[in-house]
């Protein structure tokens, strides 16, 4: 499995292995962005555990107010959102759609947004027989992250 990648959003560099999380950011939500469906997990940094909470079927503006139900519902200090990479950690297509979330999500809910590497995430969670894929993987991205604050 690859080293987490997570980074602030607002940050240029990519920061490897640990990051920097102010320490009043306890409670995070993870999404694992897809063109249709987009999973969703919480966890929080006490605890350095993510539990997956469903899939968010809809696209567009849809997907936001979906999210926005989501974010009332669990009041994230920030959220955690999963990029794609090639296996050799080149960009993609989906890679730019990503990043694009992200900054969408900070702008509407002006939130802290940190990118995590995603690769290989719904591989892990159909290895692990989830039943919502989207989810789990999600819950693997926050998870990720979660081990790489010190």
């Amino acid at each position: 499995m690859p080293e987490p990648l997570a980074k602030p959003l607002a940050d240029a560099a990519p920061v490897q292995k640990s990051v920097d999380i102010p320490a009043n950011l306890q409670t995070f939500l993870a999404l694992d962005f897809g063109l249709k469906r987009t999973g969703f997990a919480v966890g929080n940094r006490l605890l350095r555990t993510a539990q997956p909470q469903g899939t968010i079927a809809a696209e567009g503006d849809a997907r936001f107010v979906k999210i926005a139900r989501e974010l009332k519902e669990w009041q994230p200090d920030a959220l955690v959102v999963g990029v794609p990479f090639h296996p050799d950690g080149a960009a993609h297509e989906n890679t730019l759609r990503a990043r694009r979330f992200a900054r969408q999500l900070h702008g509407r809910f002006r939130l802290p947004v940190f990118e995590v590497d995603e690769r290989y995430t719904t591989t892990e969670a159909l290895g692990r027989g989830a039943r919502d894929a989207d989810a789990m993987a999600a819950c693997i991205i926050l998870e990720q992250f979660l081990r790489s604050i010190p």
